[in-house]
């Protein structure tokens, strides 16, 4: 079976940093656009990052200059680099992998991630 494993969530106080981690355990990874959303409690899931099969990055407006998708398609990993956090960024975030082809989607069963003093 495959599928997606996020860790590195926690908490962190507002302007740290913290990495997530995603372990992508598909065959063809190379060929998926990787993203990552996050979701806070009664409100819809939202796009954070993403990044295409061709290297194309997009991110939410919000967290440019902030946060950095990347990639290793040797080690099948999808990370979330995240800077100077703010309390609005406290979420649950999701790793997700799509292919180019749109016939396969794969969801992780996210990480919480908090920003408090």
């Amino acid at each position: 079976q495959e599928q997606l494993v996020e860790s590195g969530g926690g908490l962190v106080q507002p302007g740290g940093s913290l990495t997530l981690s995603c372990a992508a355990s598909i065959l063809g990874f190379s060929s998926y656009a990787v993203a990552w959303y996050r979701q806070v409690a009664g409100k819809q899931r939202e796009l954070v990052a993403r990044m295409t099969g061709g290297g194309t990055i997009s991110y939410l407006d919000s967290v440019k200059g902030r946060f950095t998708i990347s990639r290793d398609n040797t080690k099948k990993q999808v990370y979330l680099h995240m800077n100077n956090l703010k309390s609005e960024d406290t979420a649950v975030y999701y790793c997700n992998a799509d292919h180019i082809s749109g016939l396969a989607d794969y969801w992780g069963q996210g990480t919480q991630v908090t920003v408090s003093s």
